[in-house]
């Protein structure tokens, strides 16, 4: 079993998660982060760490947000690690808790 970051990451990108994962499983996009599926060892850690409650256990992945199992393992093959904790974006606040963010997802 794995952790799948969802919709709500998107355009927050809040890095807390990254900060205790003890494999760093994470990887970061422009305005999103993914967790590999091969390298989480289901501690989960990360889950509690995220200020826009925007992980979730693969099987509790909330109804209508099934697509970011894919998603994550897609886009972790091709992004770049990240291991340290860094400033979420700019306008993190704003867009946190807003629905329907894939649409904004740059890869």
């Amino acid at each position: 079993m794995t952790f799948v970051v969802t919709d709500n990451c998107i355009r927050c990108k809040y890095t807390d998660c990254v900060e205790v994962c003890p494999v760093d499983c994470f990887y970061e996009g422009p305005n999103f982060l993914v967790i590999h599926p091969d390298e989480c060892i289901d501690c989960a850690l990360c889950e509690p760490e995220c200020p826009a409650n925007a992980i979730f256990s693969e099987d509790e992945v909330p109804k209508g947000q099934e697509e970011f199992i894919e998603l994550n393992a897609e886009l972790a093959e091709v992004w770049p690690n990240i291991t340290e904790m860094q400033d979420q974006l700019p306008d993190a606040a704003k867009w946190d808790g807003v629905e329907g963010k894939i649409q904004y997802l740059e890869r």
